[in-house]
C-alpha cells in the first residue's frame, strides 16, 4: 500500500497581497435528510476545476535503446526532448476578491493554470503563494460576481457525520461523492510537516486534489488532499486538510506573503512508558535538545526535562505538540508543565516566529 497525492505536480512562485477576505458565514447543522441537493447547490458554485500545463524535458535519441548508443551517451550530454505535460485538479473559491485554495502539488511547476468555474466561465490564475509544509497553495482569478464557499467549523465535526466531496476526478467536472467522517486528527503519516487530517470514506480520486469536503449544510470542512490506495483510485480512505488550518494559510499568504507559525525551538521524543502522577497516568515527551536563545531556552527548558503539558493540554505526541505551537502567533504567551528530577515545574514564555528553512 502507499499514500498517493491526488492530481499531478505543477507549480509556483510567491507573491504578497494585502486585501481583506470576505467569507460567507456558515449555516446551522441541518436535520437528517435523504437528499443533500441543497448542500451541494450551496457549495458547488465555489468549487472549480483546475487545468495546468508545464514543459517537461527528458533525454531523447531515436536509437537510445541500442547498447552502443547507450555507451556513447553516458560520456556526452544526451539530447533533450521537450513536451507539454497537462494535469488536472480542483480548487475552492474562498473570497469575493478571487482568492482560491488548492493543493501545492496540483500547481507545482506549472507554466499555465486555467480555472474553470461551475457556471462555465474560465480564467487564467496567478499563484499568490504556496505552503509545501501543508501542501496548500493560494491562487487568484479576476472575475466578477464570484461566490465564495461558506466555511464551517471542523472542530465541531464528529466521527459519523455525513460529508460530501466535490471536485474534478479524472476530469469528470463537478462530481459529488458521499461518505462520513471516518476519523479526526490523523497525523504521523509523513505526508506533510503539519498534519491534522480529516479522514473520510467519501470517494476521492485523482483530480479531486484541492477540492472541497463539505458538511451536510454545504459548509467547507476541509480541502481534499490525499488517498491511501493500492490501485491509485479511491479505496475508502481519503484525507482532507481542516478548513480552519487552510484558512489560516490563505490569510497569512495574502497578508504577509508567507505562513507565519509559532516556534519554541525544542526537539522532543516520545517516552517509552506512561508516568504515574497524582492526577493519574500521563504520557509525555523527553526534551532531547533546546536551541540556544530560543523561546524554550529563555523559559528555562533544559535537555532531559520531561514535558507533560503545553498550555494546560497534555503533551503526549511530538507532531501534535508541534501543530499546536505552529498554530500560535509569535508573541503569544505559553506555559510548559515539566518534570525535572523529583520536582514539577511550570515554565512560562513567549512564542517566537518559526524560522524559514
Amino acid at each position: 500500500m502507499r499514500w498517493q497525492s491526488l492530481g499531478w505536480a505543477i507549480a509556483a512562485g510567491l507573491l504578497a497581497a494585502l486585501l481583506v477576505l470576505h467569507v460567507t458565514p456558515p449555516s446551522s447543522r441541518p436535520p437528517a435528510t435523504s437528499s443533500w441537493a441543497e448542500a451541494v447547490s450551496r457549495a458547488s458554485p465555489a468549487v472549480v476545476n483546475i487545468y495546468t500545463s508545464k514543459v517537461v524535458r527528458s533525454p531523447y535519441h531515436p536509437l537510445m535503446d541500442d547498447p552502443l548508443f547507450q555507451q556513447f551517451f553516458r560520456r556526452s550530454p544526451a539530447p533533450q526532448r521537450e513536451r507539454i505535460q497537462r494535469s488536472l485538479g480542483s480548487g475552492v473559491i474562498m473570497s469575493t476578491d478571487g482568492y482560491l485554495l488548492t493543493n501545492n502539488h496540483v500547481i507545482s511547476g506549472a507554466t499555465e493554470i486555467l480555472v474553470l468555474l461551475a457556471d462555465g466561465r474560465e480564467s487564467l490564475a496567478k499563484v499568490i503563494g504556496s505552503d509545501p509544509e501543508t501542501d496548500l497553495a493560494v491562487l487568484r482569478i479576476e472575475l466578477p460576481d464570484l461566490q465564495p464557499i461558506p466555511v464551517g467549523d471542523p472542530a465541531a465535526a464528529r466521527v459519523g457525520d455525513v460529508v460530501l466531496a466535490i471536485g474534478n476526478p479524472y476530469g469528470f467536472e463537478q462530481s459529488v461523492s458521499q461518505g462520513i467522517v471516518s476519523a479526526l486528527g490523523r497525523f504521523g503519516l509523513q505526508l506533510n510537516a503539519y498534519e491534522n487530517f480529516i479522514q473520510t470514506d467519501a470517494a476521492i480520486n485523482p483530480g479531486n486534489s484541492g477540492g472541497a469536503l463539505i458538511d451536510a449544510a454545504g459548509n467547507l470542512l476541509g480541502i481534499n488532499t490525499a488517498i491511501y490506495s493500492r490501485s491509485g483510485g479511491s479505496q475508502g480512505i481519503g484525507l482532507a486538510i481542516p478548513a480552519d488550518s487552510a484558512t489560516k494559510v490563505l490569510q497569512d499568504i495574502v497578508q504577509h506573503g508567507e505562513v507565519i507559525r509559532g516556534w519554541l525551538g525544542v526537539s522532543v521524543q516520545g517516552m517509552p512508558a506512561r508516568l504515574s502522577l497524582p492526577e493519574g497516568p500521563r504520557a509525555g515527551l523527553v526534551v532531547s535538545d533546546v536551541d540556544v536563545g530560543s523561546p524554550a531556552a529563555k523559559a528555562g527548558l533544559q535537555p532531559g526535562d520531561l514535558l507533560i503539558g503545553i498550555n494546560g493540554q497534555p503533551a503526549d505526541e511530538g507532531r501534535s505538540a508541534m501543530l499546536r505551537i505552529g498554530l500560535m502567533a509569535p508573541g503569544d504567551a505559553f506555559s510548559l508543565d515539566v518534570l525535572r528530577g523529583e520536582g514539577r515545574l511550570e515554565l512560562k514564555g513567549v512564542v517566537g516566529r518559526r524560522p524559514i528553512h
